[in-house]
């Protein structure tokens, strides 16, 4: 079953799904002339609360809205993706996490313009938004299968397997090996039920909660991951740009790649960042869809600074430590434990500490973020009375992840992932004349 998997997600991860993210991004670029690069100055103003309104519709504030997407995509991602990218794709993988990142700016902008433009409300009469809406609100009923589509794949997409899988390797190799020596199957489970308590007492508070602690969390983790990469980072100066050069040169060249295969390579990259930032697969679009804003195109704007603080800046932190300290290179390790010896070899005794206390802070807040977007798929599929129980399953998924091997979560998510991709891309590009008209009709007012 596992094998299956894996070969699924490998199948899907062809050309078409490249085709329609990466050129899907450079269309959406295209078209709108750049706004999403010309307005970062706008976005930031409205970001910082300038624009907020109490009285308008919607759940979050536009800082509240981009924290909770924030912590949905910077997460095990930023840490985990990235050493997989490069232990797999070299460190050229990162040149083309940054094209598929520079593209998801533009993804973004209209994705998340459309879930507010299309805003619906569930059975109970909650104002929502998400891909499932604008489906079926721009492209109309007959495109509803689509959506539900959508929704389903959604609800596998969202489940913190890759997070609860991480967060216990490293409990695991920095706790309980050296107090009890190899972690079995019985310390991986223990682990996994002690992690899902902390994330059911969280989520079983809703939306707004999830938005208070995300919106406190976001900063907090950023901030101290930020500071120790850049510790590092700066106390190894004369070998950033030798790392950049490796970047640049690795990836226009597959050599790093099993295979040596440049389209590889480009798939690798593409493939990680789309599970770091997440753009084009409509997760964002959720959060930012139940935003206070009555202006559609202000919470695209908003939405387009996740790749940019996401895969360009923080991804690329991670991808420099690796480089710059050597462990990329080393078979022996995967995931999280790359990113471990990167710091234990610059931090020698602290170091697996101090990222420890990163990872806990980046996967407890992407699980804390994602079953919102869960829920949202399941009340559109039954309805909103019966989406709470979600919740059981998505806790239940936290055991699983825990025990399962990297390789078969990994499939499993991008295996989703991409499922989730096509539905929003098709009905992102087939409503891009509506999102150019509002973004001209609000241009023109500023």
């Amino acid at each position: 079953m596992g094998q299956f998997i894996i070969s699924a997600a490998d199948f899907i991860w062809g050309t078409p799904i490249l085709i329609l993210l990466l050129g899907g991004g450079f269309f959406f670029l295209a078209y709108s002339r750049l706004i999403p690069l010309r307005y970062i100055g706008h976005a930031l103003q409205i970001m910082r609360g300038k624009y907020d309104n109490p009285d308008e519709p919607g759940q979050l504030k536009h800082y509240q809205a981009l924290s909770t997407a924030l912590a949905g995509t910077i997460g095990m991602g930023n840490i985990s993706g990235v050493a997989v990218a490069i232990a797999t794709g070299g460190p050229g993988a990162m040149f083309w996490m940054w094209i598929s990142a520079l593209l998801g700016i533009s993804t973004k902008y209209f994705e998340c313009t459309l879930a507010v433009m299309f805003r619906g409300k569930d059975s109970c009469g909650t104002i929502q938004g998400g891909p499932m809406y604008f489906i079926t609100g721009g492209l109309g009923q007959r495109w509803k299968p689509m959506a539900v589509f959508f929704s389903l794949a959604g609800m596998i997409g969202v489940l913190p397997l890759f997070q609860a899988n991480q967060l216990t390797q490293i409990l695991g190799d920095v706790i309980f090996l050296p107090l009890t020596g190899e972690p079995g199957f019985m310390t991986d489970l223990y682990i996994g039920l002690a992690i899902s308590i902390v994330v059911g007492l969280v989520i079983f508070g809703g939306i707004r909660r999830i938005g208070y602690v995300t919106g406190r969390l976001v900063p907090a983790m950023v901030i101290l991951y930020s500071v120790a990469v850049l510790i590092i980072i700066i106390s190894n100066y004369d070998h950033i740009i030798p790392s950049f050069r490796l970047i640049f040169n690795d990836a226009f060249t597959g050599d790093a790649v099993l295979g040596g295969s440049l389209g590889s390579l480009i798939i690798t990259g593409v493939r990680r960042a789309s599970f770091s930032n997440e753009a084009g697969l409509g997760t964002a679009s959720m959060a930012h869809g139940a935003a206070k804003t009555n202006e559609p195109v202000r919470e695209g704007l908003i939405a387009m600074l996740g790749p940019i603080i996401d895969t360009m800046i923080v991804c690329t932190m991670t991808a420099l430590v690796l480089i710059i300290t050597g462990v990329w290179d080393n078979p022996s390790v995967d995931g999280v434990s790359v990113t471990t010896r990167a710091f234990e070899l610059s931090f020698p005794g602290m170091g697996k500490y101090i990222l420890l206390t990163c990872v806990l802070f980046f996967s407890l807040s992407t699980m804390f973020a994602y079953p919102y977007y869960g829920m949202k798929c399941a009340s559109f599929v039954v309805g909103a009375e019966k989406a709470k129980y979600y919740n059981i399953f998505y806790i239940g998924s936290v055991i699983l992840g825990a025990v399962a091997q990297i390789s078969v979560v990994i499939s499993m998510i991008d295996l989703a992932f991409a499922s989730m991709a096509f539905p929003t891309m098709i009905s992102a590009l087939l409503l891009s004349p509506k999102v150019m008209k509002a973004s001209r009709e609000y241009f023109s007012k500023l």
